[in-house]
């Protein structure tokens, strides 16, 4: 299981760095920096497994990669819608990025008011031995739909005793218009 979560952890830095890279190329030529910051994860054994318990995965490495895509996610998060679309752009066009599967749920939110770009992009990891190559989840999304999905997951699933979970429902509509604001359109 380790060597199978190491291969993950090598995908995900594949893209981290080229998220860097596109960081540091629009800092230093175009004076602006479209993303704001980047976080990432590899899934815990345990998760991972509560994950494939729940989805009725088999428990063989092949079963798993089929059908758990999201073992190594990033988080990036930027100012403006535009920069979202862009920055997808830009990180999917690149000859050794295939994209797999794309959720708009910037277009399209989910009837809760979540938004965000979710991508599932498959990189090739170079090895000692051979090459894999392994899908890693990018979600994109603006400061402001970050802000409401924070507060929400820790409202529903950290303070599950939290006496305002009746309000957010009442905040939904706030919310999708928080976050469908552009907020204008940055130049480069």
């Amino acid at each position: 299981m380790q060597r199978f979560l190491l291969q993950y952890e090598f995908g995900m830095r594949e893209i981290e760095t080229k998220l860097s890279i596109l960081r540091d190329e629009f800092l230093e030529l175009h004076d602006y920096n479209p993303i704001e910051h980047v976080t990432s994860r590899v899934k815990s054994p345990e998760s991972l497994v509560e994950k494939i318990d729940r989805k009725g995965v088999a428990h063989d490495l092949e079963a798993i990669r089929d059908n758990i895509t999201d073992i190594a996610g990033i988080r990036v998060t930027c100012a403006f819608v535009s920069d979202v679309y862009r920055l997808f752009d830009l990180l999917t066009q690149q000859d050794d990025v295939t994209v797999r599967a794309v959720k708009d749920y910037i277009a399209e939110p989910k009837p809760n008011g979540y938004q965000s770009l979710h991508a599932i992009v498959e990189v090739p990891v170079f090895l000692s031995s051979t090459t894999v190559h392994v899908p890693v989840e990018v979600q994109f999304r603006t400061i402001a739909m970050d802000f409401w999905a924070s507060l929400e997951h820790k409202i529903y699933y950290e303070y599950s005793r939290c006496p305002h979970r009746s309000w957010l429902p009442r905040f939904h509509p706030t919310r999708l218009a928080i976050t469908r604001a552009n907020f204008g359109e940055c130049c480069y």
